[in-house]
């Protein structure tokens, strides 16, 4: 996995990545902030089928080889499998209902967004009366020689994994018959959650770690755990950033690099999406990263809530 001179990572089946990606998210805004994140840099574009985004998404990638900036073999698209299409005849259907709408002929990295099989349909949250959520029993080994078909088909160029612990990559990579293996795991990482387990796991199995909420979260109530304090006042970061005359965020995000990470990161205003494409120049030292690395407390920005009941939920810091 190493890095090349154009800021990319070689991942396990020979593709490469770009070490840092633009998050794309369920906003008006989503359009106009890829068209910038594009101009300022990013080749990386994450997205996913339940964001409800990717016929934005794809308008303007497709703007941005118009006027000339970027061809489409330039753009590193990652797109994720929902969780109400785990059943291996679904996979490929979601893929192409993706792709259909980003306008692509293929994606460059599909994810199995969550290891938690939801019940078909068209509610991307299916629950029952009592407010669980309604799951469907998918062995994921199914799910992923489903993956590998699309791969074959030429669909996608990539497959890996997001929100896995250790247990559940494990299975896949102990499948009999197993083709390809993951490439990623992409799993939210930030220095009061910083997967230290998880990472030397994933380096073992020359598995790559992709890191989202680096910057904390944006505090929207939806996914928010309340209980969570703003990550970039953290005492610390604060005066590491002062120390390097950089801010708290590009701090976070340089950390996560030096740990050898692809990191992600999600803003929709111009002046931050420039700020955030700053982050290879400069570094912390060694001495910067260790007292980050004291600052873990296997603390999650987002709602336990959000998949307790369901009988494959990992509490946070179940590595």
């Amino acid at each position: 996995m190493a890095l090349s001179k154009d800021r990319g990572i070689t991942m396990n089946d020979g593709n490469k990545i770009p070490i840092l990606g633009f998050g794309t998210y369920p906003q008006e805004a989503c359009e106009e902030a890829t068209k910038t994140a594009i101009e300022f840099g990013f080749r990386h574009i994450d997205g996913a089928y339940v964001y409800q985004s990717e016929e934005q998404v794809g308008r303007a990638v497709r703007a941005k080889i118009s006027d000339g900036t970027v061809k489409r073999e330039d753009i590193f698209y990652t797109g994720k499998l929902w969780s109400t299409f785990h059943r291996p005849e679904l996979v490929r259907k979601c893929l192409e209902e993706s792709l259909k709408k980003l306008q692509f002929d293929y994606m460059d990295l599909f994810l199995i967004h969550n290891p938690f099989s939801m019940k078909p349909g068209p509610d991307f949250f299916p629950r029952g009366e009592d407010k669980k959520p309604i799951v469907d029993n998918v062995d994921l080994r199914q799910t992923w020689e489903a993956m590998e078909a699309c791969k074959d088909a030429g669909l996608v160029r990539s497959i890996g994994v997001s929100n896995f612990t250790r247990k559940q990559l494990e299975m896949i990579l102990k499948k009999p018959g197993l083709k390809y293996k993951p490439v990623i795991n992409q799993v939210e990482c930030h220095p009061y959650r910083n997967q230290s387990k998880m990472l030397a796991f994933c380096k073992s199995n020359n598995i790559i770690l992709e890191g989202y909420s680096v910057l904390g979260s944006q505090r929207d109530p939806r996914w928010l755990n309340p209980d969570a304090p703003p990550l970039l006042e953290d005492p610390l970061l604060v005066a590491i950033a002062k120390k390097y005359n950089k801010s708290p965020a590009l701090v976070a995000i340089r950390y996560q690099l030096q740990r050898g990470l692809v990191v992600l990161v999600k803003t929709y205003t111009r002046k931050r999406i420039e700020e955030n494409a700053q982050a290879f120049t400069f570094q912390l030292s060694e001495e910067d990263m260790k007292a980050i690395d004291g600052l873990h407390k296997s603390m999650s920005f987002l709602k336990a809530e959000m998949f307790a009941g369901h009988p494959q939920y990992y509490p946070p810091d179940v590595e």
